[in-house]
């Protein structure tokens, strides 16, 4: 790696200083005539500076719903067959926690990740995906497509107490929650909610995704219901889908979409619409980066950023 990036500066320095001969005779040819302006400034521009280093393969866990839904967008993770195959490079990163990549992503000049676009923040730069940013509009529009719902999933028999709580997520304060966080709404025309003043406790588990907004949304349930209990646990979407199944927890949190065997076990509420961020070190110059390039990336036929174009 050493001697390829020694090799680098090298080729760097005959090529500067093969332009730097032939602008020298251009400019005795011209015999000190003005360049125009538009020629000028093309003769300053520069390219810059290659970006050469092994990517570091960053992904969730196998449990997370926003690896699920990424690596099925991405087409990491394909059929052969009747079996489902995720093909994420040998020797990739697995963190069990957004914020786990984020700081993996943040103290590694060469590495990539993937995470909640509601969770993007100063610390990592987003990258475009097929020249297109990946903003909330740009998700409501459909422009990007990397994107996927959270969902809330029952076993359909819900007591009281857990229905009314769904119905403030649908409401127009929940889904003004929804978009303080940074999340597409899923309700078109939400009704005003109405104190209920039920009491209990209701224990919710799932994705870790999920997990900060379904915090703000317990916090002014509460405000509103002071008798409520709610127990959390954040182990990952197939974690609260299998929970919501075997109902011992009252509500699953996915960030992913149900497959076909799910479906049929249990009833979903969508929360929001999230897009998934691609993240990257602020100190890497990549701006943009194609699906195409993203599959190769995590398969591992792409290694290095100078490969990357």
């Amino acid at each position: 790696m050493r001697a390829k990036k020694i090799l680098s500066i090298v080729s760097s320095v005959i090529v500067m200083a093969m332009a730097f001969t032939g602008c020298a005779k251009d400019n005795s040819q011209a015999q000190a005539v003005s360049q125009p302006a538009e020629q000028k400034t093309e003769q300053k521009s520069e390219q810059p500076a290659a970006f050469d280093g092994d990517i570091t393969v960053i992904a969730r866990d196998a449990a997370s719903g926003t690896r699920g839904a990424f690596h099925e967008l991405m087409k990491i993770k394909v059929k052969e067959g009747d079996t489902e195959v995720d093909k994420l490079v040998v020797g990739a990163l697995e963190f069990d926690g957004t914020d786990k990549v984020i700081t993996a992503v943040e103290g590694d000049k060469y590495g990539i990740g993937y995470i909640s676009l509601g969770s993007v923040s100063e610390r990592i730069s987003a990258a475009s995906v097929d020249g297109v940013e990946a903003t909330i509009e740009n998700v409501k529009s459909g422009k990007y497509a990397v994107a996927r719902p959270f969902l809330l999933v029952t076993k359909g028999t819900e007591s009281e107490l857990v229905k009314d709580f769904i119905a403030f997520t649908e409401s127009v304060q929940g889904q003004e929650i929804v978009s303080g966080k940074h999340y597409i709404p899923s309700v078109d025309s939400p009704v005003e909610y109405k104190a209920s003043n039920l009491s209990g406790t209701i224990k919710v588990a799932g994705s870790t995704s999920v997990t900060p907004l379904m915090e703000k949304l317990q916090e002014v349930y509460k405000e509103l219901n002071p008798n409520v209990i709610f127990e959390m646990q954040s182990n990952g979407s197939s974690q609260g889908i299998k929970a919501a199944i075997e109902g011992t927890y009252d509500i699953g949190m996915s960030s992913r979409a149900l497959k076909d065997e799910e479906k049929s076990q249990l009833k979903e509420y969508t929360l929001a619409i999230d897009g998934i961020a691609v993240i990257l070190n602020k100190e890497n110059p990549v701006k943009d980066l194609s699906s195409e390039t993203i599959t190769k990336i995590y398969t591992g036929e792409i290694t290095n950023w100078s490969e990357v174009k």
